[in-house]
């Protein structure tokens, strides 16, 4: 077997184990609504660090879907919308904070403004774009598919043992990994992806029993929401290639929305040939860790693309809608009215989706 590609320096390694070496209470972070590979990275890096005798707590925004409840400590998370006093407290008493999976304090709200407002160290472990110049160290590699698979290589980096690679952590960094390529349908057309697979499967990893906990274990009212997307609100642009979806919150009332259940909507007109480029929109209420971001607007927009092939979203998330993301799995976000969000999507689409085929 071939050895992985190196994508942290040697010099970023030692850095990290002085870092690491010096702390007791860490405090790890990911960013708002986290997905699979937020709850994945920061869950992973929470059990290594404990099993190296630190004392660690994970910190989210708010809460995360249902279907990844299951992941090993999920339960012990703290979710600062709901229990900042605790959250701060802990953060205030961190001799390490640890941020996984986005790459700017915007990413968490109010969280962001306390987190910056530390003295303690700060270490960044992300994947997207254009990174902000706010952590002592930051580990970032955006040709990564995966934050997770970064933490895979950290993780291995730190300790080569195999033994030191838990089953607990295996099937945490395995999730994300999972789900932040769809299922290994997207950014996951590489050799040494599927040489770490095989190194969480030997440490312990059920990728069967993983993929049922995550992509069957939806509700009825999720699945009659999809049906619903496809049959009255699918709009397809058939001169550019591309696909349109997108919900208020009176839609979403009327299907007992609940966190996670817009996972994988925008993927599902991709299915449709010759459809390359899906958007999908969802109204939301500004929660009081954003306020500082929403400029005074009630509500939020959430965006996601995804496209096919050598046809990027990532710029199209970046400029239109000030988010970003992969080639192939972009979002973004509006402060706004969900009419105006789709009126900007229709004013700008044709610019940057050309329906060319490559």
């Amino acid at each position: 077997m071939n050895p992985l590609t190196p994508v942290i320096s040697p010099a970023q390694i030692d850095a990290v184990r002085q870092l690491i070496n010096e702390a007791y209470q860490v405090v790890v972070l990911t960013h708002m609504s986290p997905d699979g590979d937020a709850m994945g990275s920061s869950l992973a890096m929470r059990h290594y660090l404990e099993g190296l005798g630190k004392r660690v707590s994970v910190v989210v925004p708010n809460s995360f879907p249902d279907f990844l409840a299951w992941l090993p400590k999920a339960n012990e998370h703290i979710i600062y919308e709901s229990q900042r006093q605790d959250a701060d407290a802990l953060l205030e008493q961190a001799d390490l904070v640890i941020c996984t999976d986005f790459n700017d304090p915007k990413r968490i709200g109010a969280l962001g403004e306390k987190m910056l407002s530390l003295s303690c160290k700060k270490m960044m472990i992300d994947h997207h774009l254009f990174p902000a110049d706010f952590p002592d160290l930051t580990i970032s590699y955006p040709a990564c598919p995966s934050t997770c698979e970064l933490v895979y290589r950290l993780i291995t980096c730190l300790s080569p043992l195999a033994s030191n690679l838990s089953p607990e952590i295996a099937t945490c960094i395995y999730t994300g990994m999972m789900t932040d390529t769809g299922n290994f349908s997207f950014n996951s057309n590489y050799p040494e992806m599927y040489q770490i697979v095989g190194e969480l499967v030997a440490a312990g990893v059920n990728k069967d029993e993983i993929y049922n906990r995550v992509f069957n274990a939806y509700s009825a009212d999720r699945m009659r929401l999809m049906g619903y997307c496809l049959y009255q609100k699918m709009k397809i642009f058939p001169e550019h290639h591309t696909a349109l979806i997108y919900l208020s919150r009176k839609e979403l009332y009327r299907f007992n929305f609940q966190s996670g259940d817009a996972e994988g909507i925008v993927n599902l007109p991709l299915q449709i040939k010759d459809v390359h480029y899906s958007v999908f929109m969802r109204e939301d209420k500004v929660n009081p860790t954003e306020l500082a971001l929403s400029g005074g607007s009630k509500t939020k927009i959430k965006i996601s693309l995804r496209s096919q092939g050598n046809r990027p979203v990532n710029v199209f998330a970046k400029d239109v809608f000030g988010g970003g993301g992969h080639a192939n799995a972009s979002g973004g976000e509006y402060y706004g009215p969900l009419s105006e969000a789709v009126q900007r999507f229709k004013d700008h689409y044709r610019e940057y989706f050309t329906g060319e085929v490559e």
